[in-house]
């Protein structure tokens, strides 16, 4: 076994610090080396052979190391006019481009006007739009993929945008694909493998078509538009007891990758909002789509996470939800003030 193991070591098909330090095939130059150290062990012809993976040669030699792992969305669009710190990583795939990490927070206009909560709901309330309540969503989303421990790799973004709709008989596609529109044509991180790589842009991820199905249970119930209603539908989706503004937040996005809203529904959830506990106005913002809004933040204290909801300042209309957290976490390598996750729906 030592004289092995010393094979193994001078052969060296992956260095420890590869990227690719990980249970998936080897590359074609390092699958050759090994198979010329194991070509006097060849499997018998009636024992089906299995492709060599770093993972099963190195079992039993190579103690296993600790990895933890976070993941966050969020979404970023195409109008962006923030910056961006970017990290080049060695990243597996067709080619090796830098890594886009999170995106600045958005900033509030200086000395714009906050807009209440209820003043906005009443505004949605009068607005000439007359949009219709529609089963199925569009958002955009980024995935941010951090690990800790040895061996940890700095922060990964996963840009991707999901497009559901729902037919007359129940029946219902999801598309989801791996694009940032920042970069139209540029390739995109994806970690549909353990190991991230990079795809090219408008790669399909995944094509669902399922069944017609009906539910009267929410988010797949029909959201009221009744503000009272409304409430009580959300705290259904969140199922915590008393339901505080975080959790409204959550299950605000949930409903949002489900349905559409309508106008009359968009206005019912304005009232719900306006009474939300510490979600104050802060004034205007442009979205990452490049559309007007107001903001609304909330400062989740347990979890050193800030929140910020943006609203049409018109139809009251839910344009994005970012989260940015409010203490550095160095066992991931997250400094305060970093945006760990952002949602853009769209109709």
């Amino acid at each position: 076994m030592a004289d092995e193991l010393e094979l193994l070591r001078h052969a060296n098909p992956v260095p420890s610090d590869d990227p690719r330090f990980h249970d998936r095939p080897l590359d074609r130059p390092a699958e050759a080396r090994l198979d010329a150290l194991t070509r006097a062990r060849r499997p018998r012809p009636d024992r089906p052979r299995r492709a060599p993976t770093l993972g099963r040669l190195l079992d039993g030699l190579r103690p296993r190391r600790p990895r933890r792992s976070r993941h966050w969305a969020f979404g970023l669009g195409a109008a962006a006019a923030v910056g961006a710190v970017v990290l080049t990583l060695t990243l597996s795939g067709p080619t090796t481009v830098p890594a886009v990490a999170a995106p600045r927070p958005l900033v509030v206009a200086p000395g714009s006007a906050a807009l209440p909560l209820d003043r906005l709901a009443g505004l949605a309330a009068a607005s000439d739009d007359v949009l219709r309540l529609r089963q199925g969503t569009h958002v955009q989303s980024w995935s941010l993929s951090m690990t800790s421990g040895p061996g940890a790799r700095p922060p990964v973004t996963l840009p991707e945008e999901r497009v559901v709709r729902w037919a007359a008989d129940g029946s219902h596609t999801e598309l989801v694909v791996a694009t940032d529109p920042r970069h139209p044509g540029r390739p995109v991180v994806t970690d549909a493998d353990p190991v991230p790589r990079t795809v090219q842009d408008g790669h399909v991820l995944s094509r669902r078509t399922y069944p017609p199905s009906w539910s009267d249970a929410p988010p797949r119930a029909e959201p009221p538009h009744d503000a009272a209603r409304l409430r009580a539908y959300l705290d259904e989706i969140d199922r915590i007891n008393p339901m505080g503004t975080d959790e409204l937040l959550d299950a605000v996005a949930e409903l949002l990758d489900n349905w559409t809203l309508g106008s009359r529904e968009t206005t019912a959830l304005a009232r719900v909002l306006a009474d939300a506990p510490g979600l104050r106005p802060v004034g205007a913002v442009t979205d990452r789509f490049g559309r007007p809004g107001q903001a609304y933040v909330y400062d989740d204290t347990a979890r050193s996470v800030r929140r910020m909801l943006i609203l049409d300042q018109t139809t009251g209309a839910v344009l994005g939800l970012e989260d940015t957290v409010t203490r550095a976490d160095p066992e991931y390598g997250v400094e305060a003030g970093a945006v760990m996750s952002y949602r853009a729906w769209l109709r």
